[in-house]
């Protein structure tokens, strides 16, 4: 593992002090490191993080909150440039929230061996550095802003998300995305389910897959909905146990298995649902790999691969949001042309608007297109036009 180094007063002839160092997004351990506490200015400190130079915080837990969010205001005044066209916009927005995750990110804790957080006034974060690092392996160097959004996970996913298609809670893990933004929920809910008996005449049995489950809140849905079996499927080791755990939570463990694998299962499905990354733009964060996918590779993935596992009058639902498109990083021509180069047609779209905060908010830089944004529930089958 990586690991960092510094001197307590910042003197040559200090014995050196080292830490394991360890980043959720991946970010080298910085190449100089001071010691800082309650006594240093925000534009000292901010100078130092624009130079690359991390501050290693010695000081009151809550002193190193406010610093935080100090430095975000100063990184704030120089809003982005407003591009010359969405495309231009995303980018130089996605920029400058980049060099805003780099400069706080230069505000660093440590973490006792045990995952102790030994500040003063200072949370007890065992438990949720757990749920996120595992089990605790020596002293740990993080940064702040990180360690921050461990906690907010750990809270989260004690007191879970109310899903009301499913009228229960999900409960997220770190670094699995959270339905927070229920619409794509909602359209799974209400679409029409394919292979459905006749009035009158017994049920068939039906197995879906839900591939790239995430917390699993569709295939709860549609075990509730009465599908006999869903397998749900995910790459990432986080997502896997959180759905599992919520499948167990809402008294499905029966009727869906959740794998750890890319895309489909083996075998063949009356259904096959994904809800892959709605942006082809690369990931900073783990938590952003359910909002980013570099060239979409997830999306054409799933396409390539879903005839071949669906049974005879089975179905694909893609849901999908248009944000892409109105950000020009995807047209819908393209997504078209996919479809058709898959060997696929659209049967029947499904489309609801964004219910989120940001698409009403006016200082939003991506206003333009939240505000038109449209999340479509696309049924596929195979067969060209």
């Amino acid at each position: 593992m990586p690991r960092i180094e510094w001197t307590e007063n910042d003197h040559p002839d200090s014995p050196l002090q080292y830490a394991r160092w360890h980043s959720e997004s991946g970010a080298a351990p910085p190449r100089r490191v001071v010691v800082a506490d309650d006594g240093i200015r925000a534009a000292t400190a901010h100078r130092l993080a624009c130079e690359g130079t991390a501050l290693l915080w010695h000081g009151d837990f809550h002193g190193a909150r406010q610093l935080l969010g100090a430095l975000g205001r100063r990184v704030d005044r120089k809003a982005p440039a407003p591009g010359a066209t969405p495309a231009d916009a995303f980018h130089l927005h996605r920029r400058a929230r980049g060099h805003r995750a780099r400069v706080l990110g230069m505000l660093l804790v440590r973490l006792d061996a045990d995952h102790r957080l030994t500040l003063r006034r200072a949370p007890d974060v065992r438990d949720a550095c757990r749920e996120a690092y595992g089990p605790p392996d020596g002293p740990t160097v993080v940064s702040l802003r990180e360690l921050l959004g461990v906690i907010g996970a750990h809270e989260w996913r004690a007191k879970g998300v109310h899903v009301p298609a499913l009228d229960a809670r999900i409960h997220p893990h770190y670094g699995v995305f959270s339905p927070v933004r229920g619409e794509y929920v909602d359209l799974v809910a209400r679409a029409p389910l394919p292979g459905a008996a006749p009035r009158g005449d017994a049920p068939r049995t039906r197995t879906a897959f839900d591939v790239g489950t995430g917390t699993g809140v569709l295939a709860a849905v549609l075990a509730r909905r009465g599908v006999d079996r869903v397998v749900a499927t995910d790459i990432n080791p986080r997502a896997v146990a959180c759905a599992r755990d919520n499948v167990e939570r809402l008294g499905l463990a029966g009727r869906v298995d959740v794998l750890g694998a890319d895309l489909f299962p083996a075998g063949r499905a009356t259904l096959a649902v994904c809800n892959p990354p709605w942006l082809p733009a690369r990931p900073t964060s783990a938590v952003e790999r359910g909002v980013y996918d570099p060239g979409g590779a997830m999306l054409h993935g799933f396409l390539a691969g879903l005839a071949e596992h669906l049974e005879p009058a089975g179905e694909g639902w893609l849901v999908l949001s248009d944000l892409a498109e109105h950000l020009q990083l995807r047209s819908r021509e393209q997504l078209l042309t996919a479809f058709d180069e898959a060997g696929l047609r659209v049967v029947d779209r499904l489309g609801i608007a964004p219910r989120h905060p940001r698409a009403a908010d006016p200082a939003d830089p991506l206003h333009t297109a939240r505000a038109a944004e449209v999340t479509s529930l696309w049924r596929l089958v195979p067969g060209r036009k």
